[in-house]
């Protein structure tokens, strides 16, 4: 068993339940109780086998006001996106997105890969805001904040509308994701690639499928994401490799590996981000790897403070400061630029960059009339 919400950051945790990332829940900056477990003798046999009971996925719906979301960073390359889903069952410890979980009243542990949220109107909220006269026309990137294609989309299928609806406006979109499931969707990815709309980006931190289950759990094995690469590539579709983030001691051994694997299978562009770990995601990452690696967790820790993606003795946050927060700063930062450069080179990587057009652009109707122009 391990222990309740408020486990102390650092201390030892033992591993919980098979498919899931966060050993625990991890107390939210918003909480107004403080609460800690303790044994007092008096817990029955059926009381224990329920609390290690595997913790099930709920979906709640919700119906979103509105869709898009802009932000004006020049850190990442778009400057509006559309998250269909609060929350990702993939379970990757290490997920920035994590800390969103605590506006809703729930942890960014494991309520953040089990307590998930389905924005049921997604298409048709989107579709109003597109119909607007004053809206203009930019890429909107799908799964910015949590993955398009995690496993309840399967059933509830609104990236697809999402997708089907880029394709009847003829509205740019790139899309960001770990899983393989993506492939369903190559006959609408195909039609938005033949005029110039669509790129998708396959994420992949490593090709160690133990380490992958471990770190991400619920995301589509890594051979299963380059066959995904092969895939959309094969279909015409522009697809890069994302890999982040790298993870001293942890990952960052497979960036030559992974580089290789995405260009041979197609990949036309690669990138990389370093690990952050803003407010509670560093508790969670933290107690994940006291668990899994406790002889590395001192140097993983050091160094991800030493390039500013975490908080320091004092309290303060990772950096968020632009031109830095996303590659790091130090020495092991800039030589970790240095060997992606070269790895990227070498794996046959160039300057190449997918320019999405806007001018193609048709506004959407609203309940089904026509223009008359």
């Amino acid at each position: 068993m391990v222990t309740d919400a408020n486990t102390p950051p650092g201390k030892p945790v033992r591993p919980t339940w098979r498919g899931r990332g966060a050993v625990a829940n991890v107390a939210h900056r918003f909480e107004r109780d403080e609460r800690a477990a303790f044994d007092d003798g008096w817990a029955t046999q059926a009381e224990d086998a329920r609390q290690a009971r595997a913790p099930r996925t709920t979906v709640r719906e919700e119906h979103a006001r509105k869709l898009l979301s802009y932000n004006v960073s020049p850190d990442i390359p778009f400057d509006r996106a559309v998250n269909p889903y609060r929350g990702c069952e993939h379970g990757c410890t290490y997920c920035y997105a994590r800390a969103t979980h605590a506006y809703l009243g729930y942890s960014p542990g494991l309520d953040f890969e089990t307590r998930l949220v389905a924005k049921v109107n997604a298409v048709e909220a989107l579709r109003a805001e597109l119909a607007r006269p004053g809206y203009r026309p930019g890429t909107i990137t799908i799964g910015s904040a949590t993955d398009p294609y995690q496993p309840i989309e399967r059933d509830w299928r609104l990236t697809r509308g999402l997708l089907e609806l880029m394709d009847e406006c003829s509205h740019p979109v790139v899309l960001i994701t770990k899983n393989a499931l993506i492939e369903r969707d190559v006959d609408v990815l195909a039609r938005l690639a033949a005029r110039g709309l669509v790129v998708v980006f396959l994420s992949i931190t490593t090709l160690d499928a133990a380490m992958a289950r471990t770190l991400e759990p619920r995301a589509s094995a890594p051979w299963r994401r380059i066959e995904a690469v092969r895939a959309l590539s094969q279909a015409g579709i522009p697809v890069g490799v994302m890999v982040a983030p790298i993870i001293p001691f942890i990952t960052d051994a497979q960036v030559e590996h992974v580089l290789t694997a995405a260009a041979e299978a197609g990949a036309g562009s690669a990138g990389y981000t370093v690990l952050r770990l803003p407010y509670e995601v560093r508790d969670v990452f933290e107690a994940w790897l006291h668990t899994h690696f406790p002889d590395r967790a001192a140097r993983v820790l050091h160094h991800v403070e030493a390039t500013g993606g975490a908080r320091d003795a004092s309290g303060v946050r990772a950096s968020s400061r632009f031109g830095t927060r996303m590659r790091g700063e130090g020495a092991w930062a800039e030589l970790m630029a240095q060997r992606f450069t070269i790895a990227a080179r070498k794996a046959g990587f160039g300057q190449r960059r997918f320019d999405l057009s806007t001018q193609h652009f048709n506004p959407p109707n609203l309940g089904g009339q026509q223009s008359l122009f």
